[in-house]
């Protein structure tokens, strides 16, 4: 039984009378929002996490509540990754790999979301870069690291269904560039590297899954025009009212992070392996019209041939292949 959880759950609701002494997690983005609330709700109750940050200094200043909230031996200690920089994910990942300690969970939570149009360090467009490749090859090269039994747990969102991935052009070289089209495309990607993951290694009892937190205001929305969330929020709540629903309403960060903790922590492997959750359950497929706040995963995003074929694309992109 994996609990009566649902979209206003809290971490520390989910994780109630979980000891996590002697675990070990890794969280990326730990420097803001749902990463450092992950780090906090998982030290909290004894695990050792490892934050990884691209600003250590920043990171360090947004941590202290996970060092104050730290019990049972639990603690937090921080590495330097740069999702933008294939230098800075394989010398993060030569480090852990060198350490040589194991993980039982990866939480790959860091992203960007609908930045103007830029390139990162190694020329990719900078949501598909940053958001999937770099996740796809820190991930793949520290994945021996991941005990049997362990977990992948990739931070999606409902924005996957903006856009499905173009394996073609990647990197919008021969498409009109749309920061919500690049940012759906990248989530689409979060979630069919979290399939094609969960095939590989599940013989091993490693297992992976992926996720939406839930509508949060967190540094993610940065990049967004002053009005422009204003006005998104206008038109869902005229939505929702001709429906007769009441208002939107943001989920708290505890809220957000909850069903990042829920799949990695306290539902079951075989539940969540190769699937999609949300509000801490496991979401369903949906073909049909999807308001922007409604639940539902599109076909394919879950589709286990896509899948293969974007783990192909990565690694041409990267120039780096990743074992069976």
């Amino acid at each position: 039984m994996t609990g009566p959880f649902g979209a206003t759950s809290t971490t520390d609701e989910v994780l109630a009378g979980v000891d996590l002494s002697g675990k070990r997690v890794l969280v990326t983005g730990a420097s803001a929002g749902l990463g450092v609330e992950t780090a906090r709700a998982l030290a909290a109750r004894g695990a050792q996490v490892v934050g990884a940050a691209r600003d250590l200094a920043k990171a360090e200043r947004a941590t202290a509540a996970v060092r104050a909230d730290a019990r049972n031996g639990g603690g937090l200690e921080l590495i330097e990754l740069d999702l933008a920089s294939l230098a800075s994910v394989r010398k993060a990942s030569h480090a852990l790999v060198a350490d040589g300690r194991t993980f039982d969970i990866v939480i790959a939570n860091a992203g960007v979301m609908a930045t103007p149009l830029g390139h990162t360090v190694d020329g990719f467009e900078t949501q598909f870069g940053t958001n999937h490749l770099g996740h796809f090859v820190f991930v793949n090269r520290i994945a021996a690291l991941i005990s049997p039994g362990g977990r992948l747990v990739n931070v999606s969102s409902s924005g996957h269904r903006f856009a499905d991935v173009d394996l073609e052009d990647p990197n919008f070289e021969h498409t009109d560039y749309e920061p919500w089209l690049a940012y759906g495309r990248s989530k689409t990607a979060n979630i069919l590297f979290a399939v094609e993951f969960d095939r590989r290694h599940k013989s091993r009892g490693v297992r992976a899954t992926a996720l939406h937190p839930g509508g949060i205001q967190t540094e993610l929305g940065r990049h967004l025009p002053a009005d422009a969330l204003e006005q998104m929020l206008t038109r869902i709540n005229a939505e929702l009212a001709a429906e007769g629903k009441p208002p939107f309403q943001f989920k708290t960060v505890p809220q957000g992070a909850a069903t990042s903790v829920w799949a990695g922590v306290v539902a079951t492997a075989d539940e969540v392996g190769g699937k999609y959750c949300e509000n801490c359950h496991v979401s369903v497929i949906t073909e049909g019209v999807i308001n922007p706040i409604s639940e539902g995963v599109r076909s394919y995003a879950l589709d286990p041939e896509h899948a293969k074929a974007l783990w192909a694309r990565s690694e041409e992109m990267v120039g780096e292949v990743f074992a069976h």
